[in-house]
């Protein structure tokens, strides 16, 4: 099971055509308040996890130019819903790659039109796709105790790499891959040249999501667990080691989501509201950026090009989730909706 959904899954039955009922549905934002020097931005593709074994998965889009909201981008374009929990997606070199967790597959399709080319198949639980050079690509695993090795050309796994635990998101530093892991405290090196382990630094359990920063340090945020705090570490990429630890300050805490604005200078992160700092900052910020009052933040993500900030909004997990746009300065910029359970922002 994806264990870091499982906080949202509910158990009941759906019939598929629900799916194709409302995937067409189009909607407009709330109009924002008015805002003479308002940021503009292209697009941006959400996704939406859906509910664990509904196989109601799906991409959105919006578009901040026309203020149009598409709920479900796949089964329009294909006549078949995209499947059973979408973890993450990827574009590189002009395909979009879908991780659909819990079909344990990924599905290729051209971001323009997603239309699907091929389905690459054969993992027990996959989670993120992180290219790593030429036509080659790893994916992270939350049940097989590896790391896939992808052949992008062939659109097939091509070998693993051992790893213990549950394996999650990842960054390319160089020529080497750095990844979190939920079951275990540390982060893992890899040498892209050899597919092999060469390093592990320790962390907190519960590594759920990195980011590199302007100065080429990784951030990683921890949930905690088994006598480990949750904290954010900044770690020295040439040297493996940690160079800052920002421990939370309540034990149940739960920093999660972690994203960076484009210039590489001011982190975001989820713990039940929306936080920022500094990468220069040496403590943790004592109040939320933004707080929830009420509502269920779950995905975060910031436009590179404009420092807009999104922040996902679950509700239920059953019904349509919104999705709530601010300036950087947190001014709000309106909201749209998204499928079921938005977790994650490309942007375009």
């Amino acid at each position: 099971m994806n264990l870091m959904c499982s906080r949202t899954y509910v158990i009941a039955a759906m019939m598929l055509f629900a799916l194709a009922l409302q995937g067409c549905r189009k909607d407009r934002p709330e109009a924002p308040a008015e805002e003479p020097n308002a940021p503009v931005e292209r697009g941006v593709y959400v996704i939406n996890e859906g509910n664990f074994q509904w196989g109601n998965a799906s991409v959105s889009h919006y578009d901040a130019v026309t203020g149009e909201a598409v709920e479900d981008l796949y089964a329009p374009a294909n006549g078949e819903a995209l499947g059973d929990v979408l973890q993450s997606m990827t574009v590189h070199e002009g395909r979009a790659y879908l991780v659909v967790n819990n079909s344990g597959k990924v599905v290729v399709v051209d971001p323009a039109t997603f239309v699907a080319s091929a389905t690459i198949t054969g993992f027990a639980s996959p989670r993120f796709l992180l290219p790593v050079g030429g036509s080659k690509a790893y994916v992270s695993d939350l049940q097989s105790g590896a790391i896939a090795v992808v052949d992008l050309q062939a659109n097939g796994i091509a070998g693993s790499i051992p790893c213990p635990g549950w394996t999650e998101m990842m960054v390319l530093v160089g020529s080497e891959a750095f990844v979190t892991n939920q079951t275990r405290r540390y982060v893992y090196v890899i040498d892209t040249s050899t597919d092999a382990i060469v390093d592990s630094i320790a962390v907190s359990r519960g590594g759920n999501s990195l980011v590199l920063d302007a100065n080429g340090a990784v951030w990683v945020a921890c949930s905690g667990g088994s006598g480990t705090a949750p904290a954010l570490y900044r770690i020295d990429p040439a040297t493996h080691t940690v160079d800052a630890s920002f421990p939370m300050p309540v034990p149940t805490d739960s920093p999660w989501r972690l994203t960076i604005n484009g210039d590489g200078t001011v982190l975001y992160f989820l713990n039940t509201d929306v936080f920022r700092m500094a990468i220069t900052d040496v403590v943790l910020p004592s109040t939320p950026f933004m707080a929830a009052d009420g509502r269920n933040f779950y995905g975060l993500g910031v436009d590179p090009g404009t420092g807009v900030i999104h922040a996902a909004d679950a509700l239920d997990y059953t019904q349509r989730g919104v999705v709530h746009r601010y300036a950087a300065d947190g001014t709000s910029l309106g909201t749209f909706y998204a499928g079921r359970i938005p977790s994650g922002f490309i942007f375009h």
